[in-house]
């Protein structure tokens, strides 16, 4: 029987690979602990820079949350460009402007590596209720005034040029935004990482980092690696390999579906935008390269899944797009997406030991960031990497046993205000 979590439209349609067997001396410069966008990214930069890489990987490449997300590329953070001014100032603002909406490292690596992952241009945020659509025009506004960034905004009669859906009162289209294959993304990150010298060895376990007399080591259950850096990339794992990391962030569950081809798909969104609304727990969705409706809906804060994936994502599809409701439904996939408090990321070093993780649902795009930066970092320049690092960030109040449960008290209200509103 297929494990459902795996059941994915992306591994169903990604090329077979297997990074080359990993023999030898296992002492390297820098030991990389996950095998999704942010450490693939750094393993990849820090091969650019010269230094040694192992990374390792639990399970395979793009397993956890970069291999089975909703393939959206949105520039910017949780937090829109004016909240960040208004809470950081303008200096602060200006910085993390240019680093998470004007530098797309992901575009950048696609181009220069070729890699074949189905990218397309233009993101559209839909407005669930008309307060949301003044706020989004307001901040549209914004940002053409304050960094000369632009994007479309979408009155509720023009939605129809980019969606068939009556429920929304408006939007933002965004051209800087767009979608891909995430899975292929990831394996396109490995491909490069490899020829760039990268040792990939999945199928290892991590335990917890310690120190020796040499340097840093990671025990694996298949070896002990020596290094002088490790960059801690697990995510919704990080507390499996530092326990305290781990009470910055709470799993959510997030489950998403793939239809048959549609004939009709294009009629459906006549763009071929990504969209993604703005409720709090927010639908989510956009067209394969095959013309299929990839779509994301609801949450869930316990990690037993769904009995039937399907039967619990495809009311908010019908409730979007009611002339497809009775689609066959190909495929039905999901699992856990860290969270952080403040829904911004925690990124970070101590000492020899970087990290990055939290990125709450909005990292296809600044996790590859993250992992660029942490290379500069790595080799002497850290200003942009402090950049990141310096986004306050508190652990989930509770403890080990409490922290899921109150915070899942705390998303249970604002899910609450969504019906309600």
């Amino acid at each position: 029987m297929i494990d459902p979590l795996n059941n994915s439209y992306y591994a169903a349609t990604a090329p077979a690979w297997r990074p080359q067997a990993v023999a030898g001396d296992l002492t390297c410069d820098v030991a990389v602990i996950g095998g999704g966008f942010t450490g693939l990214s750094a393993a990849l930069a820090c091969a650019e820079r010269g230094f040694s890489v192992i990374l390792i990987e639990c399970e395979h490449i793009g397993f956890g949350a970069s291999g089975r997300n909703g393939g959206q590329l949105i520039p910017g953070l949780r937090w829109s460009a004016s909240e960040l001014e208004a809470e950081f100032g303008r200096d602060r603002a200006d910085a993390l402007f240019d680093l998470c909406w004007r530098d797309n490292r992901v575009a950048a690596r696609i181009a220069k590596h070729r890699i074949d992952c189905d990218l397309k241009s233009g993101h559209l945020e839909a407005a669930w209720t008309p307060e949301d659509f003044d706020a989004m025009r307001r901040e549209a506004d914004y940002l053409a005034a304050r960094f000369g960034y632009q994007s479309d905004v979408v009155a509720k009669a023009d939605m129809a040029n980019h969606i068939a859906s009556p429920l929304y009162h408006g939007g933002i289209y965004d051209p800087q935004g767009g979608h891909f294959h995430p899975l292929n993304y990831a394996l396109g990150l490995a491909k490069a990482a490899e020829a760039a010298g990268v040792r990939i060895w999945e199928g290892q376990r991590a335990g917890q980092i310690t120190t020796t007399p040499e340097g840093l080591g990671v025990k694996t259950n298949g070896a002990q690696i020596a290094a002088r850096y490790v960059i801690n990339a697990t995510d919704s794992w990080i507390g499996d390999v530092e326990p305290d990391l781990g009470r910055y962030t709470v799993p959510i569950m997030n489950y998403n579906i793939a239809t048959a081809p549609l004939a009709n798909a294009d009629d459906l969104l006549p763009s071929d935008a990504a969209v993604a609304d703005s409720r709090f727990v927010l639908n989510y969705f956009r067209l394969s390269a095959d013309k299929r409706l990839i779509f994301g809906g609801g949450e869930r804060y316990s990690q037993t899944p769904p009995r039937d994936i399907a039967a619990f994502v495809q009311p908010f599809l019908a409730q979007v797009f009611p002339q497809v409701a009775d689609a066959p439904i190909d495929y039905v996939w999901g699992g856990a997406v860290a969270v952080t408090m403040n829904r911004l990321p925690h990124i970070g070093r101590r000492g020899n030991v970087f990290f990055a993780h939290g990125f709450s649902g909005h990292g296809a795009l600044v996790t590859t960031l993250a992992g660029e930066l942490i290379a500069e970092a790595m080799a002497g320049t850290a200003e942009r990497f402090d950049v990141l690092a310096n986004l306050p960030s508190r652990p989930f109040p509770g403890g080990k046993w409490l922290r899921q449960p109150l915070a899942t008290l705390g998303l249970l209200y604002y899910a609450m205000k969504d019906r309600l509103g």
